[in-house]
């Protein structure tokens, strides 16, 4: 369980215990009042909807934490095709426990396939093109790793975690230090004053700024920010494979492919998690 999540085992469980706390609380007082304790159940997850699945690890990590003798039968995979009628897992649990799970399961698996499904449809979209489709920063705050999670199983990258792991001038630093040349040079300087060595992406908003950024030289990557389809196939052409070219800002799946055959090689994409629509998943305790 969990072998192929890069992320430590403790931030999961500690999301676990953050969703349960904030749900049960003191005590789920009708499960209290109407379940005995030693009773024990079987339930499944239904599919009400169609798309890509995910979470399914996670789910299972969530049952073992409640109860930590549950068996739980996996039927499908994260990244599987799913439409409606399809069973995802039975779970055999104790009842109390099981229903204390319920939501934080399902709205974990929702929220987690929804974003999968939308990436999966960017994924196939430029799926024979050598592009790849990055996540950005517009996540849900304390889910990130979830999310970004998501959007791996839907085939699509992640490109940063936060703001430690890798330099991105914007706009709003460029204008803030006087230019994208003085901007750069910092970046360098701190980057050599502190031992590090990561990537470094900047911004452009057009063909006089990336002249400039050409001229300077000291990044990994070429933002190109909402440029339009004939500036963007003259700025990959002027970059001519000196740096990695990012397109960004605005792109939808209708204006994806066209982005794409510009030649850049990476394509942002805020909406994968800003814009996904969850997945109607439900969990059902079957009668025995």
């Amino acid at each position: 369980m969990l072998k192929k999540q890069p992320m430590h085992i403790d931030q999961i469980d500690a999301f676990i215990a953050a969703g349960l706390k904030e749900d049960v609380g003191t005590g789920d007082v009708t499960c209290l009042a109407c379940i005995p304790s030693d009773a024990r159940n079987r339930a499944r997850l239904l599919v009400k909807d169609e798309g890509i699945l995910a979470g399914m690890e996670i789910a299972e990590r969530i049952f073992t934490t409640v109860d930590p003798n549950c068996h739980f039968e996996k039927l499908l995979d994260d990244g599987a095709d799913i439409k409606y009628g399809d069973l995802a897992f039975i779970v055999e649990c104790q009842t109390q426990a099981l229903l204390q799970a319920e939501r934080l399961v399902l709205n974990t698996m929702q929220r987690m396939s929804g974003i999968a499904t939308l990436s999966r449809q960017y994924h196939d979209a430029v799926a024979d093109l050598p592009v790849k489709i990055l996540d950005t920063r517009k996540t849900t705050p304390l889910i990130r790793f979830l999310e970004k999670w998501a959007v791996r199983i839907g085939g699509c990258h992640n490109y940063r975690d936060g703001l430690y792991d890798w330099f991105m001038i914007k706009d709003n630093h460029t204008d803030a230090c006087g230019g994208i040349q003085p901007a750069i040079e910092r970046v360098d300087a701190y980057q050599r004053a502190h031992g590090l060595n990561l990537n470094v992406t900047v911004e452009v908003r057009n063909l006089h700024e990336l002249q400039q950024v050409l001229n300077t030289g000291k990044v990994t990557r070429i933002m190109l920010d909402n440029f339009q389809l004939d500036a963007m196939h003259t700025a990959v052409k002027m970059v001519n494979k000196r740096f990695e070219t990012e397109a960004s800002g605005g792109v939808t799946l209708e204006t994806l492919r066209n982005i794409a055959l510009t030649g850049v090689d990476y394509i942002s994409v805020g909406a994968l998690t800003h814009s996904a629509q969850s997945l109607d998943l439900s969990l059902k305790v079957l009668k025995e």
